[in-house]
């Protein structure tokens, strides 16, 4: 596995972990529709997060966050839809992004709360 790859799963890991230990249940993580991937899938309070997660070895080039574009945007929002229909779910849906800078054995965190929406003109 690529060393980009293998840094994006340890992001995924610490992320999880970090919802979990803020009193979110985990659904789902790497949730695939058709081209669009779901890193994690999370319920708190009746809430859907969406959940983008984003890890960088170096924020020169900017922030995790800024590399979340409007094609992955439109894939996230049609992959949660199926989500939400196919399991028949009655719940608010919120995008979030979780940022991770991995500096040094260090991992710098911001869980950005609805980070994004969606409005398809």
């Amino acid at each position: 596995m690529a060393e980009h790859n293998e840094l994006g799963k340890i992001g995924e890991e610490v992320a999880v972990a970090f919802l979990e230990k803020n009193g979110y249940e985990i659904l789902e993580t790497n949730w695939v529709f058709q081209k669009a991937e779901i890193d994690v899938i999370a319920l708190k309070d009746r809430v859907l997060a969406v959940v983008e997660v984003k890890t960088r070895s170096s924020i020169d080039f900017g922030s995790p966050q800024d590399f979340v574009k409007q094609k992955k945007i439109k894939l996230l929002v049609k992959a949660i839809n199926e989500y939400v229909i196919s399991n028949d779910l009655d719940v608010e849906v919120r995008f979030d992004i979780i940022a991770i800078h991995a500096n040094g054995a260090n991992f710098d965190l911001e869980h950005l709360e609805a980070a994004f929406y969606y409005f398809d003109n």
